[in-house]
Parts: C-alpha cells; structure tokens; sequence
C-alpha cells in the first residue's frame, strides 16, 4: 500500500475512533512516523477493542512481585484461567506455577519480549516489572535498568503490536514540592527517588506513545497497596503490610516510620479493582491516561490503635529509618482521585476499620491471642 494512502487511512481511523482520547487528529499525517523499532507492516495504529474479540489474551510483567500474583488470580476469574499469562525472570513457587499459566520473560530483552507476545498472541499487557522506591536507592543502575529501559522495550512491543497496555505509577511520582494534602492530578513533580523518576517517566512517555502512535496506554498512580497473602516486597509503606504480620505473629512491631507520618492506602481488592475497571473504560469516557485513585489515608500511629482492637496486647516501638522517612516526607498525604470517580466511576470499598478486621482475620490473630492466654 502507497504510504501517503497507509497514513490517511491511519489518520482517517483516529479521527473517527481515537484510540487514546489525545486527539491525535491534530496531528498532521506527516508527523505519524514508524515506531522505534517497529517492524514495517500494513497494521494501522489502534488498540483492538474489548468488544472485537471475545476476551483479551493477557500478559502480566514482573508478576511474582507484590501485586501480578493477584492480579493473575483475579483476571483469570473473569477472562478464564488460559488467557492469563504471568511472567517473570524468577522461578515460581509450584502453587503458582499450577495456578495457570506461567513463562519466563524478561523485559531487558527486547526480542524474546516481542515473541512471547506474537506466539501468545497477547491484547492487553499489564507491565508491573519495576523495583520499588528503597530497594531502588540501594542500586539506582539496576533500578534505572529495569524502570526505564524496560519500560521502553514494553511500550515499543506495545505500539507495534496495537496491544493496550496497563503501567502502574505510584505516589512516589510525586515529589516535596507537589502539593501534598491533597495531591492533584496535574500537579508539578519531582521526586527524588529513582523509583518516582522512573514513574514521572513512564507516565510520560506513555501519553507520548498515545500521542504521537495511537498507543491505548492507561496508568493509575496506586497508593499503599496493602496484601494480606504477600511479603512486603521493599516499598515505603510497606510498613503497614510488616505490621500486620509481626502483630499475628508475636504481638509487637517496630516501625521504621515516625508515628505521624500520613500516607495514603488501599487494600489489594480495590486496587486489582481498580485496575481492571479503568482497562475496561471505553476509551471516549478517559479524558486523561494518568488517574490518582485513592482510598483512606493513615498513620503508623493510627493503624496500630487499630490493630490494638484485634490484639489488645499489640506493642509497638520506632526506629526510624532515615532514608525511609526522608521518602514518606517527600510523598503526598492524601490523593485527590476525583476525576476517576467521574470519568470512570470509580469507588473504593475498604476504609481502615474494614482493613485491619481483613487482614487481621487472615493472619488468624484471634487464635493467636487465645494461646498467649
């Protein structure tokens, strides 16, 4: 095909169904290049919709980490266990690798990524390969590696192969500059962690590739995901997560946070939640492919007067961690997700009280509680 009449054709199908809600109309045709590393073909530019297929073949990055293992769970419940595919470079626990299926992939290599999504024949890609924001000040070349790089190489395959595909930012995008009490949308960032730069990055770059390609990229700045079923995984409000275990456990935790230090949470439910809703929002409802979505905000101090209601004989001391806190600090205290609770409907179900019951019901501290008496 004649490439003045490929691009018009491009062109004329972003004008009547853009794909990423960034009114890629205004582009003149000229401008709408090859991708990167896009092997040249007669495929135009969008994202295959919800309703072109019967269910979407799903790959999940990075997904023995805090969150694939459960989001895998929870979308093969509702696409069928088959087209869910979680990855990893690690070796999984056999209840995992049981669990559905399960390959070895890893994002730094850009070739055998691209393979794994042509022979699976992967729709919708959820990218969670990332370390998180301590860990990756112990080793910002790995981090840079793994956050940046990796991500290019997702969002390359991505383009190329018309997939949607989900990234997860954090509040670590945020910075100490931004407003934090609530933290908006839009706001200025700048973080100072290798993590929330990579985030900035990937919530950027995204919106580029949906600009400037088509690329049906959609993101939500997720806040303290607390899991009951998961070890903390070296992020810095992964606190709350160590507590509930350590208070099941042997009735006292040390916190590597000052007592007053206010962050915003969610429980795993909600988030996966969540994710799912905003991958299935038709793409006209999105006026913005970057969402804060939120739930309750705490403290250390505010969640242990909690968790004393369930172990009456909870102790907790403070030692506090210096680069830690110096990240919380920097980090907003609330999230206004407003706009997601209008564009796309958006509602939490899990306040405090419901979490701390939840979790603490999980790791059976009624039991525990029982044998210290």
């Amino acid at each position: 095909m004649p490439v003045i009449r490929m691009l018009s054709r491009v062109v004329s199908q972003m004008q009547q169904s853009p794909a990423c809600g960034c009114w890629l109309l205004a582009v003149p045709a000229r401008f709408l290049g090859t991708l990167p590393r896009q092997v040249q073909s007669d495929a135009s530019f969008h994202s295959v919709s919800f309703s072109e297929i019967d269910h979407p073949r799903i790959l999940i990055t990075g997904g023995l980490g805090q969150l694939g293992v459960g989001l895998a769970n929870f979308l093969r419940k509702r696409f069928g266990k088959q087209n869910v595919i979680l990855s990893d470079i690690r070796k999984p626990p056999n209840h995992i690798f049981h669990s559905g299926p399960f390959i070895y992939s890893d994002i730094l290599d850009y070739k055998h990524l691209r393979e794994v999504v042509v022979n699976n024949r992967i729709t919708w890609l959820f990218h969670y390969s990332a370390l998180l924001s301590a860990v990756g000040e112990t080793n910002v070349s790995l981090a840079r590696a793994v956050n940046i790089t990796g991500l290019h190489n997702v969002l390359d395959v991505a383009a190329e192969h018309s997939l949607r595909l989900f990234v997860p930012s954090s509040i670590g995008a945020f910075g100490p500059t931004s407003p934090r009490n609530p933290t908006p949308d839009l706001c200025i960032q700048r973080p100072r962690t290798i993590y929330g730069v990579s985030k900035v990055h990937a919530e950027l770059m995204g919106e580029y590739y949906c600009y400037r390609y088509g690329l049906d990229f959609r993101c939500l700045r997720y806040p303290g995901i607390i899991s009951a079923d998961t070890q903390p995984g070296g992020g810095t409000t992964d606190y709350a997560v160590q507590m509930f275990h350590d208070a099941a456990k042997n009735g006292k935790f040390e916190c590597n946070l000052k007592p007053t230090t206010r962050l915003p949470m969610m429980y795993i439910d909600d988030c996966l939640r969540a994710t799912l809703e905003v991958m299935e929002a038709p793409a006209d409802s999105l006026s913005m492919r970057t969402y804060n979505i939120s739930a309750m905000s705490f403290t250390p101090e505010e969640l242990a007067q909690e968790v004393l209601k369930h172990v009456p004989e909870f102790q907790m001391t403070y030692n506090v961690d210096s680069v830690r806190q110096a990240i919380a600090d920097s980090w907003p205290m609330n999230l206004d997700d407003s706009t997601a609770r209008k564009d796309w409907g958006w509602k939490h179900d899990f306040d405090l009280p419901e979490l701390v019951t939840t979790m603490m019901n999980f790791h059976g501290s009624d039991t525990r509680v029982a044998q210290a008496n």
